[in-house]
């Protein structure tokens, strides 16, 4: 295992819908020798991976989508990048836009902020990105009901 000395830092960036890229990663150690390597994240693997990471959030009974998610939806079954949309900033941070279903009674600040730990926790964990904002739509409140087939088991 390296050292934090050691180790290059990687510096991921996300597509841009102008151009498709921004950049690739940099090596902090090697900054002065140029390389063609490059690190890059389409925005739909951004987009999977802070919904994934929502899915799990207390207070989320599920996330929202546009007309694209629920278009592949009624094909597919899944819509793995429902519910988020990414911005790419001038400084390759990124900025994360989610729309969710709230469980009723739930406290709508302390849901924002697990779903923004979880989905910048994750982001980073797996990609090495800069998140510079979140922002947390609330689209619907639904009362979670008991499960039907925890009454036919008993």
């Amino acid at each position: 295992m390296a050292n934090a000395e050691n180790s290059p830092e990687v510096v991921a960036i996300a597509e841009t819908p102008d151009d498709g890229i921004v950049a690739g990663f940099e090596d902090r150690a090697t900054r002065t020798v140029e390389t063609d390597d490059s690190l890059t994240f389409s925005n739909g693997v951004i987009e999977k991976i802070v919904a994934t990471a929502c899915q799990g959030v207390e207070g989320v009974v599920g996330m929202k989508g546009g007309f694209y998610n629920r278009l592949q939806e009624t094909f597919t079954g899944a819509a793995p990048t429902k519910g988020v949309e990414v911005e790419v900033m001038q400084d390759s941070s990124v900025r994360l836009n989610i729309s969710i279903v709230m469980e009723y009674g739930a406290y709508a600040p302390s849901v924002f902020e697990r779903v923004r730990e979880a989905a910048i926790r994750e982001l980073g964990r797996m990609t090495g990105l800069v998140v510079s904002g979140v922002n947390l739509r609330i689209e619907d409140v639904v009362q979670v009901e008991d499960d039907p087939l925890a009454e036919l088991e008993a």
